[in-house]
C-alpha cells in the first residue's frame, strides 16, 4: 500500500511533494493512517485537530491522542476547542452542519494565516461509495453521482483510491494505534447507516463490489468531463452574458435535441432543484420567477435571465426641499433650481416646482402603482407601463420611483415623468433633478 500511495502522490499530487501542507486529523484510522503514510515518504506536514466538545471526557482524550502522535511523528500541530452545542443552539443549526461550517472556517483560516498551501482529508473508496448511495437517495444529477472530487481549492483527498479495510489492514500490520470513535457506530444518521448495513450487503452480494465502483465512477468523471466540454461549446451560442447576469436564448435551445437536458447543464450550478418548474418556464409567461437560495430564473419574452438575488433592500429616502444631493447605493441625484428646460435626456427630469409639496420620497415601486406619464393620455399602471418599456422582471423589483409629498409618482427614474407636473409655458420655477450613476 505504501508504494501505490507514493505513486499516487507523484502522478496526481506532486505538489505536496515540494509544498508544507496540513492533514485534517480525528484520532481515527484514517486520518492517522494517512499520517503516518505521508511521515514515511517523508513529507513536511503538520497535523489539526477540532475538538467539538460533543464526547465528554472521549473528546479531550482524542485531542491529547493527537498531540502525542505528533511529537512521535516529529511534526507540529494545531488543535482548536469549539463550544458546538452552545454553537449550533445560537445558530439553530444541526450539531453536524455546524460541525463541519467550525471545522472548514478554521481550516480556511490556517490556510489564510500560515505558510501552509493545502489541507489534507482522510476520505476513502468507502466515503466515495457512500457519497453516492446519499446523493442516488435524495435526487442527484451526473455531478452527484462521480463522488468526492480529489482536489478542490486548497483540500487534498489522498486515500480515495484506497478502502476502508486497507487502511485498517495497514494500520494492523505496522503496529498502528488509533482512536474508537463509538458514535460511528450509530446508525441514527444516513451515512452510518449506510455504512453499517447497506454497505456490507452490497460487498457481501458481490466480493468486487468495491472495485467495481471504483471502476464505474471513473467511467462517470470521464462522461462528466465529455457533457462539461459540450455544455461548455453550446454556452457560446445559447447564452450571452450581461453585468450580474447572463440571458439563455430559448428559441436557440428549443433547435437542439433535448433542450430540458441542456437547460440543467446551463443551470445546475445556481442551486434550483425544483426542475420541472424550470422546464416549464421555457413555454411559460413573460414575468414567471423561480427562485433558488442564490439566484432567480426570470421568464422574459424569448429568453431565460438568471442573476443574483437581489440583496439590497432601499428603504424610502425622504427628501427636503434644501437638500442638494441625496445618495443611493452606487449613484446619487442632484437637485437644481432653473428657469428653463435644458438639455433633455433619460437621467434629466424637469419639473413645475409650484405643483410640488416637500418633502418628497424616493422608494422602490409597490404593487398597484400608478401614474400619469408624460406625453401619454390618463393613468396607467406602473407594471404595465414598465412591461411597454420592456424593462426585464429583474430589473422591476429594483426600479425606483420618486414621489410627491401626497404620494403621487411624479418620476420613473431614467424613464418617465409624470403629466401632472410638468414644466408648463407660464411656470416660473422649475426643478431640475438629474440621477448621476
Amino acid at each position: 500500500m505504501q508504494d501505490r500511495f507514493q505513486s499516487y502522490i507523484q502522478s496526481e499530487f506532486p505538489e505536496l511533494l515540494t509544498t508544507p501542507f496540513l492533514i485534517a486529523i480525528s484520532g481515527g484510522v484514517d486520518s492517522v493512517v494517512l499520517a503516518h503514510l505521508c511521515n514515511s515518504l517523508p513529507l513536511n506536514f503538520s497535523l489539526v485537530h477540532c475538538n467539538f466538545q460533543l464526547r465528554g471526557l472521549e473528546s479531550a482524550k482524542d485531542a491529547e491522542f493527537v498531540k502525542d502522535l505528533s511529537i512521535s511523528l516529529g511534526c507540529d500541530f494545531f488543535i482548536k476547542t469549539f463550544q458546538t452545542e452552545s454553537i449550533a443552539e445560537k445558530r439553530k443549526s444541526s450539531i453536524q452542519l455546524t460541525a463541519r461550517k467550525l471545522r472548514y472556517d478554521w481550516f480556511q483560516e490556517l490556510i489564510e494565516t500560515t505558510s501552509y498551501n493545502y489541507l489534507l482529508t482522510a476520505h476513502h473508496l468507502n466515503d466515495n461509495l457512500e457519497t453516492f448511495l446519499i446523493n442516488l437517495s435524495r435526487s442527484t444529477g451526473l455531478k452527484g453521482l462521480t463522488g468526492i472530487p480529489q482536489r478542490n481549492a486548497y483540500i487534498r483527498r489522498p486515500l480515495l483510491k484506497f478502502s476502508k479495510a486497507e487502511l485498517k489492514e495497514y494500520a494492523i500490520k505496522h503496529n498502528i494505534n488509533w482512536r474508537e470513535d463509538q458514535s460511528n457506530a450509530s446508525t441514527k444518521y444516513l451515512r452510518n447507516e449506510i455504512r453499517h448495513k447497506i454497505v456490507p450487503s452490497l460487498v457481501k452480494l458481490n466480493s468486487q463490489f468495491l472495485e467495481n465502483f471504483e471502476s464505474t465512477l471513473e467511467k462517470l468523471k470521464q462522461t462528466e468531463l465529455l457533457i462539461e466540454d459540450y455544455t461548455a461549446s453550446l454556452h457560446q451560442s445559447l447564452v450571452s452574458e450581461e453585468v450580474n447576469r447572463f440571458n439563455i436564448d430559448i428559441e436557440k435551445l428549443k433547435t437542439y435535441p433535448n433542450p430540458q437536458a441542456i437547460l440543467y447543464q446551463l443551470l445546475e450550478g445556481f442551486g434550483f432543484t425544483q426542475w420541472e418548474d424550470v422546464y416549464h418556464l421555457l413555454d411559460a409567461q413573460t414575468g414567471k420567477i423561480l427562485k433558488s437560495s442564490s439566484h432567480q430564473l426570470v421568464k422574459d419574452r424569448n429568453k431565460l435571465t438568471v442573476a443574483p438575488l437581489s440583496t439590497e433592500e432601499i428603504d424610502p429616502i425622504i427628501i427636503e426641499e434644501n437638500d442638494k444631493v441625496v445618495h443611493i447605493n452606487n449613484s446619487q441625484l442632484e437637485f437644481q433650481d432653473r428657469q428653463k428646460i435644458e438639455e433633455t435626456k433619460k437621467q434629466f427630469a424637469y419639473f413645475d416646482k409650484s405643483k410640488l409639496k416637500f418633502p418628497l420620497s424616493l422608494r422602490p415601486i409597490q404593487n398597484g402603482d400608478y401614474f400619469y406619464p408624460f406625453g401619454m393620455k390618463g393613468k396607467k399602471k406602473l407594471s404595465d407601463f414598465l412591461k411597454d418599456e420592456k424593462i426585464s422582471p429583474v430589473d422591476k423589483p429594483s426600479q425606483l420611483v420618486l414621489c410627491n409629498y401626497n404620494g403621487d409618482i411624479i418620476w420613473v427614474l431614467n424613464l418617465r415623468t409624470d403629466h401632472r407636473y410638468k414644466v408648463e409655458k407660464n411656470t416660473q420655477n422649475i426643478l431640475k433633478i438629474e440621477l448621476k450613476e
